[in-house]
């Protein structure tokens, strides 16, 4: 009998019906279409324009897809950790507002902030305890607004970001399927190239804070550009030689949507066709957390059972990391 593994059994999703277009863009920053389609591949992302709902809503509706489609209650579940970097508010953590949102009334929970690695992190943090035999029923959340952090006058990266969540449950499994592997770095040395300087206990809220414009994304493109695709490629080709993997095994790459150039350059890294790869930022941008899971439910038809999937990202802190999947059931059988 094969050890126990955390398998995915179930995916879900959330997007806002609202969507920012390259053209609605061009009304607000100086940028073009074509400007931002051939540095990004982004043609528009969605946005959760209510002011009254936050992260913690759109986790608690994937969340509520996972269930539906698994067949189970909210009861069931142990564990809910939520990956994100714009939770509704500092405390009480985001994954306590969905727990009591979705009626999981055994589950605890606890946020993980690792910014775009961050569903990464929570999917390894989240088969420990499946693997302990701990939990049987762990839900694993990545969900950003970060159009509530996005500076719409910097066109930098006003171009970039959209909101959304994606959620994964995630079982024991003794069929040699499940998370088989997987690589985390962090290196806090660069920290300052991508961050949001404001509103902690380094700078809490102030009117100075608020006129300097210290709750706003910062990022600059060009050290986390590099970082980046060096991390990618990098750890995406480490967890494939570890395991003994050649571009052929591979069915597709599930890379953080967050650029197509550095997408491109993890995929040639790793021996793999464009065609193995899994894109959904032309529709909506980076999410953050959110991209990897946004990404497996619309490739979810596709996927068959013993699939071998790299999922790799890069995020702020700079954190990176992959994780080697081996899918777990048939997703052209799930019904939608």
């Amino acid at each position: 009998m094969d050890k126990v593994r955390a398998a995915i059994t179930a995916i879900g999703h959330f997007l806002p019906e609202d969507r920012l277009t390259n053209a609605d863009l061009e009304k607000l920053v100086d940028t073009s279409d074509e400007w931002i389609q051939t540095r990004t591949g982004i043609k528009e992302r969605r946005i959760l324009k209510d002011p009254t709902k936050a992260t913690s809503f759109m986790a608690a509706n994937a969340a509520r897809e996972v269930l539906r489609k698994r067949g189970i209650g909210p009861e069931e579940i142990d564990l809910v950790i939520v990956a994100t970097v714009t939770p509704d508010m500092f405390f009480p953590a985001t994954a306590c507002l969905v727990t009591a949102n979705i009626g999981a009334v055994n589950a605890w929970g606890y946020d993980v902030s690792a910014a775009c690695s961050g569903f990464l992190f929570a999917l390894s943090t989240g088969a420990q305890f499946i693997e302990s035999g701990k939990h049987t029923k762990v839900l694993v959340i990545g969900a950003d607004k970060m159009s509530s952090i996005v500076d719409y006058t910097d066109r930098t990266t006003c171009v970039l970001f959209g909101d959304g969540a994606g959620a994964v449950l995630l079982e024991p499994s003794t069929e040699g399927v499940g998370i088989m592997d997987s690589i985390e770095h962090t290196d806090g040395t660069q920290w300052a190239s991508l961050c949001m300087l404001g509103g902690g206990s380094l700078n809490p809220p102030s009117a100075a804070t608020l006129e300097q414009n210290l709750h706003r994304l910062h990022q600059e493109g060009a050290p986390v550009f590099k970082a980046a695709v060096k991390g990618m490629a990098d750890v995406s080709a480490q967890i494939m030689e570890d395991n003994n993997l050649t571009g052929d095994d591979v069915r597709y790459l599930v890379p953080h949507q967050a650029n197509l150039r550095i997408i491109d350059a993890t995929a040639r890294r790793m021996g793999i066709s464009m065609d193995k790869v899994m894109l959904n930022i032309e529709r909506y941008g980076n999410t953050t957390a959110a991209t990897i899971p946004l990404c497996l439910i619309d490739w979810e038809k596709e996927l068959r059972k013993g699939d071998n999937l790299i999922l790799a990202a890069f995020g702020g802190g700079f954190t990176w990391g992959a994780s080697y999947v081996k899918w777990a059931y048939d997703g052209d059988k799930v019904n939608a």
